[in-house]
């Protein structure tokens, strides 16, 4: 009685490991069996390699970039220049003169155009001006179709939206060398300079010659493409000011 007592309470407690150590043992020797077998088959080491590689390039391939993808388009080009728009106090034109460099004589652009100086100066009042040069080629296949914009020798002038003639393209002159020689030192200001300086008075006396009037300034330049260009007046201590911009543009 005393045996089968202990077997009863003793059985039930080794019977579980008993049962299911072997399973997990036997598993383990299986696997590992299986994949010894696998390394040790050629065809099967590749076929192993080409899933690894498959496995990788999906990951890979979002970050792949094509050499002809753009990114993002073409930003406009901004550079800061100085301005000056001068004439003659009861002249019939006006002149706006683009320096780079302000100790350099010789502009990089110089227009004559066809807006009296009275007539600047009353729009000039009313705090915004707007002065609009356009140029439309006759072809496509033409040469002032395809020239730098500042090669132009003519443009239809508009002034806050009325038409007053043309603008011409100017090569300066010793006197409006003599001219910006005089405001080498003057990045940002207005005011009269006698007579005999700037542009070319002529014959005539009643042409409107006699004290200059000037307004220097710096300007944005921005360039949008081949066929616009534009500048923008900045007022000194971005403080409210003188909107004035100029505009360049060429269809065709």
């Amino acid at each position: 009685m005393t045996i089968d007592a202990l077997r009863r309470f003793f059985l039930p407690c080794f019977q579980p490991t008993t049962t299911s150590a072997p399973p997990t043992i036997t598993t383990k020797k299986r696997l590992s069996t299986s994949l010894r077998d696998d390394l040790d088959d050629p065809k099967l080491r590749e076929n192993q390699k080409q899933e690894d590689q498959d496995s990788t390039t999906p990951d890979e391939t979002p970050t792949t970039i094509p050499a002809n993808h753009s990114l993002a388009p073409p930003r406009t080009s901004k550079t800061m220049v100085i301005g000056t728009i001068f004439g003659h106090r009861r002249g019939n034109h006006i002149w706006f003169c683009v320096q780079h460099d302000r100790l350099n004589t010789k502009p990089s652009l110089l227009l004559e155009l066809s807006i009296p100086t009275s007539l600047l100066v009353k729009e000039m009042h009313c705090g915004l001006v707007r002065i609009a040069l356009e140029y439309h080629a006759d072809s496509p296949e033409s040469e002032l179709s395809h020239c730098p914009l500042h090669s132009i020798p003519i443009w239809n002038l508009c002034c806050n939206g009325r038409k007053l003639g043309f603008a011409v393209r100017k090569k300066a002159t010793q006197q409006n060398r003599l001219m910006l020689k005089t405001m080498q030192s003057m990045t940002v200001g207005a005011g009269v300079i006698p007579s005999g300086l700037g542009s070319e008075c002529g014959s005539d006396p009643n042409n409107g010659c006699g004290e200059l009037m000037y307004m220097r300034a710096n300007y944005e330049c921005v360039v949008g493409s081949a066929d616009s260009e534009c500048f923008h007046l900045i007022n000194p201590d971005e403080g409210p000011g003188q909107e004035l911009s100029v505009f360049l543009l060429r269809s065709r």
